[in-house]
Order: C-alpha cells, then structure tokens, then sequence
C-alpha cells in the first residue's frame, strides 16, 4: 500500500496503481495532455471509496509508502486502463501490482 497525496488530501491505495498513477501523471504533462482516473482508496476513516484524479501538466501529486497490513483495494480496471492509455502515449511502463516495484521515471526525474 502508499500513501498519495492530492490537493491537500492523503488516501491510501495499492503500490502498483499508485506507481501507475504517478508515471501516468508524468506522461500526461510530458505530452501538454489531461486525463482523470478513478481509483479504490482507503479514506482517513479507513473506508473503502472511489477517488478520482485529474491529471496533466499542473497536476502535483506525491506517492509515498505506507506500513499497513490492510488489504489493496481492488483497481485491476483501473490500472489496466492507465497501462493502454500509456502504451497509446507510446511509453513503456513496468509498474505492477507488487510493493517495491521501480516506476520508469526520466533520467533527469
């Protein structure tokens, strides 16, 4: 599980989306592009809900790791969805489903 960071809010999602999501973030404001993206997340009162994510070129978001014995909510859709949009954005990407995974960042990231 990891901790992202949105617009003033922390959630907690799986490792693998959100690696996905930040290098998806990445992609979309290396192309001048947006998109959104609804994700399962746990909320602060440890709920599972639906977020969702606008991401472009003015998006600042942050991934950071989390200590939890709780289960990854489910977002096979989602991180499929975000693996076609970037192979169609014409990037490589290797991020999974498990924790501890490399995202593929720029050299100069």
């Amino acid at each position: 599980m990891k901790h992202v960071t949105y617009a003033d809010k922390s959630i907690l999602t799986g490792s693998g989306v959100a690696d996905l999501l930040m290098q998806y973030a990445t992609e979309l404001a290396r192309k001048g592009t947006t998109d959104n993206v609804s994700v399962r997340v746990l909320g602060p009162d440890g709920n599972d809900a639906d977020a969702t994510f606008l991401l472009g070129p003015g998006t600042t978001l942050m991934i950071e790791s989390a200590s939890t014995d709780l289960p990854d909510p489910d977002n096979a859709d989602a991180e499929r969805y975000m693996i076609d949009r970037l192979d169609e954005l014409g990037r490589s990407h290797n991020a999974s489903s498990a924790a501890g995974d490399a995202l593929d960042l720029p050299s100069d990231f």
